[in-house]
């Protein structure tokens, strides 16, 4: 994301905990900054891709990055939180006197790459005229979701619910393929051009059959979106059944100690329950 806003133009100054990631952005146009307060020094708008909300607070109060970046710069937080924690982190930024944008994004490794993320932004109308172009350069399929802090992190959970429950009910329809002996290469090619079909399905399937793919996003990134699915369902007091019972796989998953597996490998709690492992 940052390598596609220093060839959009922009001057850019980044920050990453790992090393390698310094030596890519500064090989592709970007700044690599040594600290924190380095990359916010006079900043008017600071875009945070972190984990979750605690870091994103740990950033901006404990770090000190608040007290850094230019007076009426903006925040544009970019992670996957809870609808509640974004709505607190928006209350504490604009109280310090900035602006404060919620903006989520899907696509993954790929999208990020290749610049065609979708992205979920929740702010003023006029602020969200103000950062588009810098979005542009980040994500293809821009949409201003509303004007409240959390509206953005509610789109996302929703799209993560359904990633979470597609995924999950992908492996179980693989599993009872393997358990009967169905060639599941061929069982995927059928059910994957067919009205049962999801991108889930077509995009993990393949990999569900390999024994050890290669990682594009992992289980614990499930197990922790799907936790912020559930953490939103229970704020807005609605049941969200599917979504508790893929949290609980990709969970399995993870407390079995593959966490860091490609997040196809949600079966292989199918394949512990259903002894074909």
């Amino acid at each position: 994301m940052a390598v596609n806003l220093a060839k959009a133009g922009f001057r850019l100054r980044g920050f990453d905990l790992r090393r390698e990631a310094m030596h890519r952005l500064a090989e592709q146009g970007g700044e690599a900054s040594a600290t924190i307060a380095e990359v916010c020094a006079g900043a008017d708008i600071l875009i945070l891709m972190v984990v979750d909300a605690d870091q994103a607070e740990s950033v901006l109060f404990n770090e000190g990055a608040l007290n850094m970046v230019e007076p009426a710069s903006t925040v544009c937080l970019m992670s996957t939180c809870a609808p509640g924690a974004v709505q607190k982190l928006a209350e504490r930024v604009r109280a310090a006197g900035h602006a404060f944008v919620d903006c989520p994004v899907s696509g993954g490794v790929a999208g990020a790459e290749a610049g065609t993320l979708t992205m979920m932004a929740a702010c003023p109308q006029e602020l969200f005229a103000l950062i588009r172009p810098v979005l542009s350069a980040m994500g293809s399929k821009l949409y201003h979701v509303g004007e409240q802090p959390g509206q953005g992190a509610v789109v996302k959970s929703i799209n993560q619910l359904l990633c979470g429950v597609h995924l999950a009910a992908a492996a179980e329809a693989l599993s009872l393929g393997s358990k009967v002996g169905l060639d599941n290469s061929v069982l995927l090619e059928i059910i994957g051009g067919s009205a049962a079909s999801s991108w889930m399905l077509r995009d993990r399937g393949p990999r569900m059959l390999e024994v050890d793919p290669a990682i594009t996003s992992a289980v614990d990134i499930f197990v922790k979106d799907l936790g912020i699915v559930m953490e939103a369902g229970r704020d807005a007091k609605t049941a969200l059944p599917l979504a508790a019972m893929a949290h609980q796989l990709f969970l399995s998953v993870s407390g079995a100690g593959d966490g860091a597996a490609d997040d196809s490998q949600v079966i292989r709690a199918y394949k512990r329950i259903n002894a074909l492992v």
